[in-house]
């Protein structure tokens, strides 16, 4: 009971900074210009939405079969097709309760690929831990080809979070969240140390041995050049997807790879911070983009497009694969029983 209010609270959390998020976004457009967006967005290349549609399946393509090769160490090899739609449920569960779609998308594959979900735990960290590392690394790409862009802007938002009242950097806030976290670190070592006979206890260890196992698998990977592939081309589609949707809005449509590799770098943010990215990802976008006289209305307009197109291919593909996975293996199912019988 305690965890669902936990859950929840989070949820409504997170939710509300994203509609709050929409309302600042939205107040931040002048009355003068609403005009300019509402035209903005009416006028849109909607028929873009269709590349961009092919451009992010095929990248949640490659994440599955990425997916598949940290499980090959562990002695599993689910087949594609129900990888993928563990991977697009999960995405799908998502936009309804942040991080649900990582044990769902788990349990899945624990339930028509027999592998055990504990297992699995530790893939996903492992994959989440290679995503980290190519955000951070389509972090450095931008920088480099947009110093004075991502410097200013990174300046801007690095000075209001760390600010005092008096408007002077201040380190106390980041003394205080070392300490934290030694206390939680602490305070859990002890936690396990002297009360490890409790079945909480052995459960979580169960999972965490798991974890490491998952962890552990990557260097075992067989097909490490192949692993390092998918990762890249993941990335790539992810940033040719907001090239293209940068041509859907007037104002944009002239913009540059550059452009479209920064403004996915902040607007992935966006996609942490909030529920499926709601309100974020198209503020974080509208703002950095503002670094490239772009003005924040338009900006705002396509970021607006972009996430809608991204929540709209997550919709149809997931409750696509939602009402696929159990027919498909039912029907796997009877073909193998057959053989059996024969």
């Amino acid at each position: 009971m305690k965890k669902t209010l936990s859950a929840a609270i989070k949820y409504i959390f997170f939710l509300g900074l994203g509609v709050f998020l929409v309302w600042w976004s939205l107040h931040q457009i002048p009355d003068a210009k609403w005009d300019e967006f509402i035209h903005a967005l009416t006028n849109a290349r909607f028929w873009l939405i269709a590349p961009v549609f092919l451009i992010l399946t095929a990248s949640h393509i490659l994440r599955a079969l990425r997916w598949k090769i940290l499980m090959q160490p562990m002695g599993y090899n689910p087949t594609g097709r129900n990888t993928f739609f563990a991977v697009m449920i999960g995405y799908l569960a998502n936009l309804a309760i942040p991080r649900l779609g990582e044990v769902l998308k788990c349990t899945i594959l624990a339930r028509y690929e027999k592998v055990p979900a504990e297992k699995l735990v530790g893939t996903i960290v492992a994959e989440r831990a290679f995503d980290v590392i190519s955000l951070a690394t389509v972090f450095i790409i931008s920088f480099v080809l947009q110093y004075d862009i991502v410097g200013e802007y990174a300046r801007e938002v690095i000075t209001e979070l760390f600010k005092t009242k008096t408007g002077n950097f201040s380190t106390y806030k980041i003394i205080i969240a070392i300490v934290v976290v030694a206390v939680i670190v602490v305070a859990l070592k002890i936690w396990f140390k002297q009360f490890a006979h409790l079945k909480i206890v052995i459960a979580v260890k169960k999972i965490l041995r798991g974890i490491w196992e998952g962890l552990s698998s990557i260097k075992n990977v067989q097909q490490k050049g192949l692993f390092i592939f998918y990762s890249a081309s993941i990335w790539a589609l992810y940033i040719g997807g907001t090239w293209v949707g940068l041509y859907a809005t007037q104002g944009t449509a002239g913009l540059g790879l550059k452009d479209a590799v920064t403004a996915l770098a902040f607007a992935s943010i966006g996609m942490i911070v909030t529920p499926g990215g709601i309100g974020a990802y198209a503020y974080f976008m509208a703002k950095v983009l503002e670094k490239s006289d772009i003005p924040f209305t338009l900006g705002y307009a396509n970021g607006t497009l972009q996430w809608f197109a991204q929540f709209a291919i997550v919709t149809i593909v997931g409750f696509t694969c939602l009402i696929l996975l159990p027919i498909l293996n039912k029907e796997k199912k009877i073909t193998n029983e057959t053989s059996t019988s024969h």
